[in-house]
């Protein structure tokens, strides 16, 4: 994945005029509570809603065993989104977790079943590990529920410092990954 469809291409930043650089960023997003497709589909339509991104693809639905969740934690539908954009990281990390509050995800329990989980994996190229943001996103590599879809969306994904999507896949289990031919994400 580059820092830009082309890496030269820059875009007027509406409010000041200044020129700002196109990002593509790979978006996941997942839910295991009450109507799981709606609220993908409301993540999808929240994060197109947004100013200054453009999305590019939409993964295929994917139901998938929970990892590292409670005991009786359902399946989790999975989905990803490719996206062009200006906003910087700490604006998209804004937007996700606002999408978030507004589907009433509960950050009170760590891996808690999930009303809708929007997480930012990859923009550009971007290294970042602060109080609010690591990316990429720190076990976005170990991820079949991440990588499978992703690959769907993006055969040449990478993630910094990890290598190549197509690559990095042979070696995590994605035996609980199963594709729902049944469910489909509209844009």
């Amino acid at each position: 994945m580059t820092e830009a469809p082309t890496p030269y291409e820059i875009d007027a930043d509406t409010m000041t005029g200044g020129m700002r650089p196109i990002r593509q960023a790979l978006i996941a997003l997942g839910s295991n509570l009450g109507d799981r497709l709606q609220r993908i589909q409301g993540g999808v339509d929240a994060i197109g809603d947004t100013p200054e991104v453009q999305i590019v693809a939409v993964s295929s639905v994917y139901e998938t065993d929970p990892v590292d969740s409670p005991p009786d934690s359902g399946a989790y539908l999975n989905a990803v989104i490719l996206i062009d954009t200006t906003l910087t990281v700490h604006q998209l990390l804004d937007r996700a977790l606002a999408i978030e509050d507004a589907f009433g995800r509960d950050r009170s329990v760590k891996n808690a079943p999930r009303t809708l989980d929007v997480d930012l994996i990859v923009v550009g190229q971007r290294v970042a590990d602060d109080d609010k943001l690591t990316l990429p996103h720190p076990r976005a590599h170990e991820r079949g529920f991440v990588l499978v879809p992703w690959l769907e969306v993006d055969p040449e994904g990478e993630i910094p410092g990890h290598g190549f999507v197509a690559d990095i896949i042979g070696g995590v289990n994605t035996a609980g990954v199963r594709k729902r031919e049944d469910l489909e994400l509209i844009l």
